[in-house]
This record gives C-alpha cells, structure tokens and sequence, in this order.
C-alpha cells in the first residue's frame, strides 16, 4: 500500500473495561512481533553528550500494513534523553518523512503513541516496521499533510530496563528530545527537518499524558523548539486520582500494576517487591515483558488484594511520587488542543475538564471539545481529524483563540 501525497470478582464495569481495553489495544499487544532492541553497544555516534543527540542510526521502513511499503522515508533512532530524576538515559525512537519531493523546511510532529504495553516487542520501533501498529493508520494521515513524524518509544521500551509508564517527567523529556534528535539528524535534514521546523505535539490517552508533560516542560527542557501546538486526548491529568479510582474498582488491576510497575523503575526508593503477594510477584515479572493485552488477559479474573500485602498508596513515598505526575500545575504557555469523550471508562472524564480548568486558570489558550456518550475508543475516532486539523491550523502559522 502507498500513501498518496497528493475485591468481589469482576463486576460488569469491570468486565466492560477489559473489553474495551482488550478492543482499543488488542492489535497491538497480539500482533507485535519481536524486534531487535537498541542497547549501547548499537551507539555509533558516542560522543554526542547532550539531550536530544542521535547515538545510532539505521533505515527503517514504515508499513500499514504487513509487507507493504509505503512512499516514505524512515529511521530508527537511539537518542540522548533524561530520566525522571534528571539522569541521562538513552530512548529509542522512529522518525518518519514522505518521500514528496518536497523541498524547503516542513513541520514535524512529535508523536507520542497511547498504551502499549511494557514488553520491548510492543514498542512503535518494532510494531511500524511490521505493519502491525494500531496508530500507523493516524501518523499516515500527518504524513499525508507534508509532516515529518517522530516517534518516541518511550523510556525502557526496546530499551534496557523496565518501561516507566505514565511517569510525566520521563515520557516528557522522551517526548521532546524525539523532536530534537529529529532535527539533528544529517539524514533527515535534507528532508526538510532542520531546526527551523514548526513542531506540533500529539496523543491521546498514554500520548496524551506525554504530551501535556511535554508542553509543560519544553520552555526550561527545550526552549529552542519551535513549538506552535499540542494535542492531547483522553489523559490522565491527576494520576494520584486515577490510580485511586482504579485501585477501588474491580476490573482495573491489570492497569494500576503496569503504573505501580512503571513508578517502581523510575523511582528505586517505592521498592514495589515487598508489597506483593507470591502471586503478586508472578504476575508483575510476567506483566513486564507483555503488551497490554496480554496483561490484561493475565490479570482478568485475579482479585488485585490477592496481589498485595498491603496498598502501596498507604505509603507517603508512594503517594508523593504519584502526586508530582499530576498535570496542571504550570501553564505550557503553547496552545493546546484538549478532548475527551464524557462517558470514558479508562480515564474518567472530569480529570480532562479538571486540566481544562486548570490551564486556562494560569491563563493558557486552550481548546475544549468533550464528545459526549463517548467512551475511551469512540471518542478518538471521534475526535482525531478535528485535532489534527487544528494542529495543522497551528503549524501553517494560524493563531489560536481557545474556548477557556
């Protein structure tokens, strides 16, 4: 195919939020195939000391479907980033661009791809080559707008270590640092991605939590970014929140133990182990090499107090740590476009009104759309044109009024 460029057992809300789950991320996690990691051994750019520098390179053929190419061109990428601690750390990354003959600079996208899991086989890198990404369709559709795209595939995805999920700081910097290792790249500079390219930010749920970090940290973290505006759906404003929510519903488990799992990497002092049944252990090491689906499944059925000694969020640390990922906090003092579907079972909707609030309170230009009796899925069907036709409104240099 070419792209054309011209504690009971599960409840029944607990039962209808593992379908859904199992409807928005099964492709993924079920599809992914097994794909070589990055590691440091791969660096053929080692002196490079800055966030944002490429380490390694190699081509990379970007597919919609399984063994079709499409008319682009494409790199896998180790870059510099940092961690939640402010520690380097190395992430790996796609960066995509239509071969259109276009010539001069052209706007690059940072995408930040929804949950995929935590396995290294889930990561974007190894699932677009394939053909088997659920979000291939969509990045197509920015590459059919003349858009370059990069990909990060987060902290600890196709990378050593474990997958620090939902952790902002981590998935911000990853975010942002895919946009300048993007522009740093000889290969793709003669493809139009320089630093003069207006930079937009897009995702939705995981993406969408990454992206609101992103637009939070970019003017200290990257300030050189030409960022014209962000994208964000269906997000987890206030972890702390959300993570209490799930942790008292049944049906959910699988999710709170990939963020436990996810803070626990980012954050060596939770020491998540001691909190876990003999069973809870078993079901956390098979957690960390499955995509969401297979966690999913592995956790359907299993009561989450069977899986804990005790509630990590009893504990200050824990709680503390959950807090600081809490959106809202600092205007992005970009643009942004929020939605969210008001009938959403993966992530309640006032948490999307509640940032709302929040970033127009601190005087930022916000967007609202809400898609009401949208659940999690519908509402990204729903939503994604008009957010990206608004981004595209954004990087050809349109100003945004917002609706605060």
């Amino acid at each position: 195919m070419k792209l054309n460029f011209s504690r009971s057992r599960l409840s029944s809300r607990g039962r209808f939020g593992i379908a859904t789950i199992a409807v928005l991320f099964g492709a993924i996690s079920q599809m992914a195939c097994s794909g070589p990691t990055f590691g440091q051994e791969d660096s053929a750019r080692q002196g490079s000391a800055l966030p944002g520098d490429v380490v390694s390179v190699e081509p990379y053929s970007f597919r919609l479907i399984p063994d079709v190419p499409t008319e682009t061109r494409a790199w896998k990428i180790l870059y510099r980033s940092t961690d939640a601690l402010g520690n380097d750390d190395l992430v790996s990354g796609t960066l995509i661009v239509p071969d259109d003959g276009r010539t001069g600079t052209r706007p690059l996208v940072a995408w930040a791809v929804g949950t995929v899991g935590l396995g290294d086989q889930c990561a974007p890198s190894s699932t677009m080559s394939t053909g088997k990404a659920a979000e291939a369709g969509s990045i197509a559709k920015a590459l059919r707008r003349g858009w370059a795209v990069v990909v990060t595939d987060y902290p600890g995805l196709g990378t050593p270590g474990d997958h620090t999920y939902l952790v902002g700081r981590a998935e911000g910097a990853a975010v942002l640092d895919a946009a300048r290792a993007a522009q740093r790249l000889p290969e793709a500079q003669g493809e139009g991605v320089t630093i003069d390219s207006p930079v937009g930010i897009m995702g939705y749920s995981q993406g969408g939590h990454a992206s609101s970090w992103a637009g939070e940290m970019a003017r200290e973290y990257a300030p050189e970014l030409q960022i014209k505006g962000i994208v964000a759906g269906g997000l987890p404003s206030d972890l702390l929140a959300d993570v209490t929510d799930k942790m008292s519903l049944d049906g959910n488990g699988a999710l709170s133990l990939m963020v436990s799992i996810g803070h626990d990497a980012a954050y060596p002092e939770l020491d998540l182990d001691p909190y876990l049944t003999p069973e809870g252990r078993a079901l956390v090491q098979t957690m960390r090499g499955g995509c969401v689906l297979d966690n999913v499944m592995a956790a359907q059925g299993k009561l989450l107090g069977d899986m804990l000694v005790r509630n990590p969020l009893d504990s200050p640390d824990w709680r503390k740590r959950f807090e600081d990922d809490r959106l809202g906090t600092r205007a992005p003092g970009y643009p942004v476009y929020l939605y969210h579907g008001t009938t959403d079972e993966i992530v309640p909707y006032y948490l999307g009104e509640r940032l709302r609030s929040a970033w127009c309170g601190l005087g930022n230009t916000v967007q609202w759309q809400s898609y009401p009796s949208a659940a999690h899925l519908p509402a990204v069907i729903a939503g994604s044109e008009t957010a990206m036709n608004w981004l595209g409104d954004r990087l050809d240099g349109r100003p945004a009024d917002g609706n605060c």
